[in-house]
């Protein structure tokens, strides 16, 4: 496998007050600079992706820039020990899509620190359909394990739950054996909810609007992908010791809460960054992903697109008309 001159890709591109996203060809001479040259077979659209295609800023730093969170492949050249072409790897975090080229193009180059070797039982389109959203959910999962939590300590809320981290999130909790209340706003997405693992489902109107700084104890822990009020009443509604992982912000970035959940029920907050987290937490986190997501509620989960859909696509995520995960499969596949 060599690296051809020119490939297929989407690049967005800043002209005055206003960006421009559209697939074109790039060339190879314009990668940047990396230890790692991979040959992307599968990429993936998060929220943070349809942001950077139709918005650009805040998500995108620097200009040109091809987008794309995740990506997942076969290595070309290598420069680092660790990896030998040939070697099936996947990337997520460390800026792609934001000030480091993504996965959203047919190659991709990278320093050897960001790469990962897929985890055995999986291929490079499976863990893509986990990407970034799935593995976020294992770093909640992680974090609230930390915590001392088990099924035992009674409910976990799953907020966001029709989205890719819920989706993901809800199996993950019910393959551990956790009784999973899913918080969504599309009701016709009941059964496709109980199917990934929910045994209870309410409606996030309840979530929010604004709410009484403390409220009746409900769950023992929470996976928020939403924040903002919603998160506010998380917090509020959270047993005695409590805890929520926090990785999003679909509602808002702010936190309109008070301390008293804190400091009269002694509820924990962990704030979950799934960008810069260290290489061996990564490694824990895929390895886990790999043995106990159920590969058929993936799938389920699960939406491939070309490439050439992406831009339709992202209007369709921010519009909320997106459930689960969507997979991008690269030109040439």
């Amino acid at each position: 496998m060599s690296l051809p001159t020119t490939f297929p890709g989407l690049l967005i591109t800043s002209a005055g007050q206003g960006v421009h996203a559209a697939l074109g060809e790039l060339n190879a001479s314009d990668l940047p600079a990396g230890d790692v040259t991979i040959r992307v077979e599968y990429s993936t659209l998060n929220y943070k992706d349809a942001l950077a295609l139709r918005h650009g800023a805040p998500v995108v730093r620097k200009f040109p820039m091809v987008p794309g969170v995740d990506l997942a492949g076969t290595v070309v050249t290598s420069t680092d020990p660790r990896f030998q072409p040939g070697d099936a790897v996947l990337v997520n975090g460390w800026g792609l899509g934001e000030n480091h080229w993504g996965g959203h193009a047919a190659y991709a180059r990278v320093p050897g620190g960001f790469a990962l070797k897929i985890p055995a039982g999986l291929n490079a389109a499976q863990a893509m359909a986990i990407g970034t959203a799935g593995y976020t959910s294992m770093l909640c999962l992680m974090a609230l394990e930390r915590g001392g939590l088990t099924p035992a300590a009674g409910p976990v809320l799953v907020t966001g739950a029709s989205g890719g981290v819920g989706s993901i999130a809800l199996a993950l909790l019910a393959a551990r054996g956790f009784q999973v209340v899913a918080s969504t706003g599309k009701t016709a997405e009941a059964d496709y909810l109980r199917s990934m693992g929910a045994t209870e489902i309410i409606d996030r109107s309840t979530l929010s609007a604004p709410g009484k700084p403390l409220q009746k104890e409900r769950w023992a822990a929470a996976i928020d992908s939403v924040g903002g009020q919603t998160l506010a009443n998380v917090c509020a509604g959270l047993n005695y010791r409590g805890a929520v992982a926090a990785c999003g912000m679909a509602q808002s970035l702010d936190f309109p809460a008070s301390v008293a959940p804190f400091i009269l029920r002694g509820v924990t907050l962990h704030g979950i960054d799934s960008v810069r987290a260290p290489l061996a937490e990564r490694e824990i986190a895929w390895a886990r992903l790999a043995r106990e997501l159920d590969l058929g509620k993936l799938a389920q989960a699960t939406r491939e697109i070309p490439l050439a859909e992406t831009i339709s696509a992202a209007a369709d995520l921010l519009a909320g008309k997106i459930r689960g995960r969507i997979v991008i499969r690269l030109p040439g596949l």
